[in-house]
């Protein structure tokens, strides 16, 4: 799988730096009124791009850190249902002893 990520990025920057050498016009980035500046068109592109791939991973780990808080609610909604029927099967086990104690016992029925 390393050798599949290395090929994937070697391409890449490969075809960025030919993309380079073929893009050397200056143009204008016009960022608000008043703030202009000139730079070769590969250069703004591959700026627009890395701008791309860093927000691209921003909302990856925010879309990560919002499952793992999910699950984090999830575990502590089943921990507390967990308890509330443990207690409940200890409440019915209380339960049975008792209705077995009132229960005539099986010696007593057989002497009769």
């Amino acid at each position: 799988m390393r050798q599949v990520n290395f090929s994937i990025i070697f391409v890449i920057c490969l075809a960025l730096v030919l993309f380079g050498i073929e893009n050397t016009q200056l143009v204008g980035i016009k960022i608000i009124e008043g703030i202009e500046f000139k730079a070769p068109l590969s250069i703004e592109l591959i700026l627009a791009m890395g701008i791309g791939a860093v927000l691209a991973w921003v909302f990856s780990v925010w879309t990560r850190l919002q499952s793992v808080l999910g699950t984090k609610q999830d575990l502590e909604e089943r921990d507390q249902q967990i308890e509330v029927l443990e207690a409940d099967i200890e409440r019915y086990k209380a339960e049975i002893e008792e209705q077995q104690r009132l229960l005539p016992s099986a010696k007593m029925i057989i002497d009769a």
